[in-house]
């Protein structure tokens, strides 16, 4: 690195000139040399003397050339060093230069360069704290101005005027004052009094002290406009946001309750579009589409409406709506989706007749798709509302669990345990757990199934069938999880660099890169499977040339016909089918144990998890 003495900064007037002459300098040094060259060549066929003379000009213009190479290349160093300390350590400031102090925090990366030492300290403090950019939200006016981020039909539409009214709920745990205040500011500003029923803020159990007196004080300001408008909801002990949500539910008094997260703003005319469709029907359960709030200077970044779906390991992600709803071209319509996010609208008794949340949901994941599927299964159906948005401050650290798949995986069990059926091991399959004793405790779910027979609920084959059908089913699994070596078998199976294409033997660590799938039609998937019909797995390839085996999607090796099938059985070898070569491993020269394909000579493989019922099936 190139280091500068304090207080001297590189001169951006003479810097650049210096670069480009020096890059002059070599470009016709360059060709003079090219020059020196052929006239060398033809003084070979003359004058031995003269070319003796030619070639040491030549012998001196290679040095400078060096010299001037070696000197374009400080001065480029140079350059780069100082836009980095310039961008990274240094602001300048009235009266001094300002240091930055968190130059790896992505709080800092695009913002606060204007900040005092101070006030980067308290900055970086309070977002290590909350997630997202307090320092700037306490600077922000309660009545900032959004873009209307809406379908440009949106604003034409007309609303029936005795729409059912509407209770909010906000829930939130140690959440910044200055968020919720502009929260519930917005939903006042941007709800028509004669629809605004309530506002409800649920606290599970949060420790700010500014969340206790300073709140009380905001709510009591509103108060004196709109008595009671605003009603509070505090846990004595923290339960989770499954739990917070059904507080706020079991507390509303509304035709409707839309339950929220604390760290959004809704925009223009939010509630009409979702009111009018449960006036239109109260079975729908409902969602705004969210735009994002950037975590580090809050601003709204416009998203498109899609669909609310979910993977196997029951984690919720974004999809295309059915081919449908596109034909309709009119991105202002409702469309159907096969899950919800957390956030949700619905008619407050059908609500509950439909059993409202889980209790038996721990902290956080999972309880979206559950009530997804059980609103399809039991009567009702699900919808995202393009026409309504709620923009929403995604965090760069969650406040509750540090490791949330914890939690997640329990959750994903008992969601499967009660709606899934004969389908329900296709979780334990996405974590990479086994189909029994996997030792963990899902609760009691005695209640739920009674519920699901109370509400006499479909089968979960008919929502794959009519709702998700682009969820893969996944019912041809032999095996999955590690693949290791009998003579080995602390190496395992592993994908390797993703972009390398070539697996690898690698110490056994069952992370999704040594998750490996064995199916009954011969393709075996490695370092991970996909719950999608529209997706491809990697699936392992024997090239027919060479001794190393290759991983391409299944898709591309079967256009491209590589031999991709293969035979196994546990504690067997793993035989190509077509090349009759099979899979092995060998030590190398550097005496690394290498995964290779060559002429069987009596390898056996085990699998972690075997599906023996679907094995003796085949």
């Amino acid at each position: 690195m190139l280091h500068r003495r304090p207080g001297v900064r590189y001169n951006w007037i003479k810097g650049p000139l210096m670069v480009l002459a020096a890059v002059a300098a070599l470009v016709y040094l360059r060709s003079i040399k090219t020059e020196v060259h052929i006239h060398s060549e033809k003084l070979q066929r003359s004058h031995q003397n003269d070319s003796i003379m030619a070639q040491g000009i030549l012998k001196k213009m290679e040095q400078m050339e060096g010299d001037i190479s070696k000197l374009f290349k400080v001065m480029k160093a140079l350059k780069q060093n100082e836009l980095v300390e310039d961008r990274v350590m240094e602001v300048k400031k009235e009266g001094g230069v300002v240091r930055m102090l968190y130059p790896n925090s992505f709080l800092f990366r695009t913002w606060g360069n204007e900040l005092s030492e101070e006030e980067q300290k308290e900055a970086q403090m309070l977002f290590q704290r909350y997630g997202y950019n307090v320092f700037l939200s306490d600077r922000l006016s309660l009545n900032r101005v959004i873009p209307d981020t809406r379908p440009h039909r949106c604003a034409d539409k007309m609303y029936p005027e005795d729409l059912p009214n509407i209770s909010v709920v906000l829930i939130y745990l140690d959440e910044a004052l200055s968020v919720i205040k502009r929260a519930i500011y917005s939903i006042i500003d941007k709800t028509p009094a004669h629809l605004l029923k309530e506002i409800i803020l649920v606290d599970d159990h949060s420790h700010n002290n500014d969340l206790m007196e300073k709140l009380d004080d905001y709510i009591n300001s509103i108060h004196d406009k709109r008595p009671d408008l605003v009603k509070k909801v505090r846990h004595s002990e923290q339960l989770g946001l499954t739990q917070a949500r059904l507080s706020g539910w079991k507390v509303a008094t509304g035709d409707v309750v839309a339950i929220l997260d604390a760290h959004i703003e809704v925009n223009v005319q939010w509630a009409e579009p979702l009111l009018a469709r449960i006036k239109e029907d109260r079975t729908v359960i409902l969602s705004p589409v969210f735009d994002d709030i950037k975590y580090d200077d809050l601003t709204v970044l416009t998203n498109e409406p899609f669909s609310h779906a979910f993977d196997w390991t029951l984690v919720s992600m974004y999809e295309r709506f059915r081919p449908e709803w596109y034909q309709l071209k009119d991105n202002s319509q409702p469309a159907k989706s096969p899950s919800i996010t957390v956030n949700v609208v619905a008619d407050r008794k059908f609500f509950g007749y439909i059993g409202s949340l889980d209790v038996g949901m721990k902290i956080y994941g999972g309880e979206n798709v559950e009530l997804g599927i059980r609103v399809w299964l039991c009567g009702g159906t699900i919808e995202i509302i393009p026409c309504s948005k709620v923009a929403h401050i995604e965090r760069k650290v969650k406040p509750y669990l540090p490791n949330l798949s914890i939690m997640m995986t329990r959750n994903a069990l008992r969601v499967a345990e009660v709606w899934m059926d004969e389908y329900k091991h296709n979780v334990n399959v996405a974590w990479n757990l086994p189909l029994k004793n996997h030792s963990i405790d899902i609760g009691d779910v005695s209640e739920r199934k009674r519920l699901r027979e109370r509400l006499n609920c479909k089968p979960f084959k008919w929502y794959l069938d009519n709702i998700y059908p682009m969820l893969d089913p996944l019912q041809d699994l032999v095996g999955y999880g590690t693949l290791y070596h009998e003579l080995k078998p602390d190496l395992c199976i592993d994908q390797g660099e993703i972009r390398g294409n070539t697996p690898i033997l690698f110490g056994c660590h069952t992370f999704s890169s040594q998750h490996c799938y064995y199916k009954s039609n011969g393709q075996l998937y490695i370092g991970g499977i996909k719950s999608h019909k529209y997706s491809s797995s990697p699936c392992l390839v024997d090239p027919g040339t060479g001794v190393y085996p290759r991983l391409y999607e299944c898709k591309i090796a079967k256009e491209k016909k590589f031999p991709m099938l293969w035979d196994f059985k546990q504690n067997g070898p793993i035989k190509n089918r077509e090349t009759n070569r099979c899979l092995e491993i060998a030590q190398g020269n550097d005496h690394n144990y290498k995964l290779v394909v060559q002429q069987c000579s009596g390898h056996n493989w085990m699998i972690q998890h075997l599906i023996k019922e679907k094995q003796s099936r085949k």
